[in-house]
C-alpha cells in the first residue's frame, strides 16, 4: 500500500511539473531589441568600443559582441541600425526637485493652485526629463512619491526616481518655507502650506527628526534629505548658519541606517559639513564654500560630494538671495578643483528650482563641467559615477540592478547618440537633435529615423 502511494504521489508530482512547464513554455518571450553596428561607451572606459552589437532582452542587457548576435526566428526582435553611432548609458541627474522645478515659487505658495495641478505639471516635467535622455534622477525634496508608482508601472513616461520625500528642516532652516508673518504651529500658528503639501517637514529636536525621517521612509523614500546649513534660495537663513545639532542629525542618520539607507544634507560651509560628517552622513549636497582641509576630510572619509555649477541669479531676483547665490558661485571653481585634487567621490546634479523655463538647460549644464574635466571623465561622472551614489540607498533602492553602465546583465537604460560625445561633448547639449534613441528599462521611448 505504501509503495502504491509513493507511485501515485510521484505521478502527481510529474503531472504537476509537466503542467507547470507547459505554462512556462506558453508564456510569451520578453521583447527584444538589437542594436547593430554601434560604438559603445560603457560608462567607465576612456574610449569607445570597436563596432559592436548589443542585445536587450526584457529590461536587461543580454549580450554585447563585436560579432553578429544570433536571435531565434521565434523571438520578436526590434533591430536598430546604429550606423557606427555611439551607444551609451542613460544620463543621471543626482540633484533634482521635479515638483519644485515645474512651478514657480509664487504658484507653489498660492493656496488657489491645487495639488492636482501641481502634480500634473510635475509629471509633464518628468516626461521631458526622460526625453532629454535622463533615465534616472535623485529627487531631493518634494511630493513626487505619489507620482512615481505610475511612472514605474509604465503608465506615465518618466525617469527612474530616487525620491527623498519631504525635506527635513529645523525651524528657521533652509526648508522652513513659511511666509514672514506665519507663526510656528508650535506657538499658536497653523501647519504651513509646504508641510501640508509634502514639500517639507519642520522638525525640531531628536523626536521630531526621528518621526519625520520615519514618515519619509514609510512613504517609500530611497534616501533622506536634511537641511544642515543656510541656503541661497531662501531669504531668512544666512549662508553661514549651521543647522541641526549633532544629536538631531545623528537621529536621522540612525533611523535611515535602520532601514538600510543613508542621509544626505544640504550644506555649503566647512562648519556645517564637518558636523554632518561627525553625525555619519554619507553625502553632501553643494559644498561650494568648503575650505581645502574639509574637502580633504571628505576624501579621507569616503563621503560623496554632489556638486553643481549654478547659473547667476536673474535680474529680478530677491537682492538677498542674489547676493548669497553669487557667493556660492564664487566658490564653485575651488570646490571642483579641490574635489578632483583629493579624489573626493564626486557626483553631479542641476538643482533647478522655481523656474520651469530653466529645465530645458538640464543638458547644457553638463557642458559647464568642461572647465574642470575632459569629456571622457564627464561622461563617466554623469553615468557610472552618479549611479554609484544612487546605489548607496542599499535596501531601499527602488531599482535594484546595475545602472550607469553598458554591460551584460545591467539594466537597459540606453541612448543612441548621433556622433561621438567623447570627441564632441556638445552633442549632449541638444538631445532633441542628437539623441536618436532613448531607452529606459528596455522600453524604447524615442526612435528617430537614422
Amino acid at each position: 500500500m505504501q509503495r502504491q502511494m509513493k507511485i501515485l504521489l510521484g505521478a502527481l508530482l510529474l503531472a504537476g511539473g509537466s503542467h507547470s512547464q507547459a505554462i512556462q513554455d506558453a508564456a510569451p518571450a520578453p521583447a527584444s531589441v538589437l542594436f547593430e553596428n554601434v560604438r559603445v561607451f560603457n560608462g567607465t572606459a576612456g574610449q569607445l568600443s570597436a563596432p559592436s552589437n548589443v542585445l536587450v532582452v526584457g529590461h536587461l542587457i543580454k549580450a554585447i559582441s563585436t560579432r553578429p548576435i544570433a536571435v531565434s526566428d521565434e523571438t520578436a526582435v526590434t533591430r536598430i541600425q546604429g550606423g557606427g553611432r555611439t551607444l551609451m548609458p542613460g544620463l543621471i541627474d543626482n540633484h533634482v526637485h521635479i515638483v519644485m522645478s515645474a512651478s514657480s515659487q509664487t504658484d507653489l505658495l498660492d493656496p488657489k493652485l491645487s495639488i492636482e495641478e501641481i502634480q500634473a505639471r510635475a509629471t509633464a516635467e518628468a516626461e521631458q526629463m526622460l526625453m532629454r535622455g535622463f533615465t534616472s534622477v535623485r529627487d531631493l525634496g518634494g511630493p513626487i512619491l505619489t507620482a512615481r508608482p505610475a511612472i514605474d508601472k509604465g503608465e506615465l513616461p518618466g525617469p527612474r526616481i530616487y525620491a527623498s520625500g519631504a525635506m527635513i528642516s529645523q525651524t528657521s532652516g533652509h526648508g522652513d518655507s513659511r511666509h514672514p508673518h506665519e507663526r510656528s504651529r508650535r506657538f499658536f500658528g497653523e501647519v504651513s502650506r509646504g508641510e501640508q503639501m509634502g514639500f517639507n517637514y519642520i522638525a525640531d529636536g531628536r523626536d521630531d527628526v526621528l518621526t519625520a525621517t520615519r514618515e519619509n521612509l514609510r512613504a517609500g523614500a530611497a534616501q533622506i534629505k536634511l537641511m544642515a546649513g543656510g541656503g541661497a534660495a531662501t531669504a531668512y537663513d544666512p549662508l553661514d548658519v549651521t543647522q541641526y545639532t549633532l544629536d538631531e542629525m545623528k537621529a536621522a542618520v540612525d533611523a535611515a541606517a535602520d532601514w538600510g539607507t543613508y542621509v544626505t544634507v544640504h550644506a555649503y560651509t566647512a562648519r556645517a559639513v564637518r558636523r554632518a560628517v561627525q553625525a555619519g552622513v554619507k553625502s553632501i549636497e553643494h559644498g561650494q564654500l568648503l575650505d581645502e582641509a574639509t574637502m580633504k576630510l571628505l576624501a579621507e572619509k569616503g563621503i560623496w560630494l554632489s556638486l553643481q555649477a549654478l547659473d547667476p541669479p536673474p535680474p529680478n531676483a530677491n537682492p538677498i538671495n542674489a547676493k548669497k547665490k553669487m557667493q556660492v558661485i564664487a566658490g564653485t571653481d575651488n570646490a571642483f578643483k579641490w574635489a578632483r585634487k583629493y579624489g573626493v567621490k564626486l557626483a553631479w546634479g542641476t538643482d533647478f528650482l522655481f523656474d520651469p523655463a530653466q529645465n530645458a538647460k538640464q543638458n547644457s549644464d553638463i557642458l559647464k563641467l568642461s572647465q574642470w574635466m575632459k569629456p571622457a571623465v564627464i561622461l563617466k561622472l554623469v553615468t557610472h559615477d552618479n549611479a554609484q551614489l544612487l546605489a548607496l540607498s542599499g535596501l531601499r533602492n527602488p531599482y535594484p540592478g546595475k545602472l550607469g553602465v553598458v554591460q551584460e546583465g545591467a539594466l537597459a537604460d540606453l541612448l543612441l547618440v548621433d556622433g561621438n560625445p567623447m570627441a564632441n561633448l556638445d552633442l549632449l547639449g541638444d538631445p532633441a537633435k542628437n539623441f536618436l534613441v532613448i531607452m529606459k528599462n528596455g522600453k524604447v521611448y524615442k526612435n528617430l529615423p537614422h
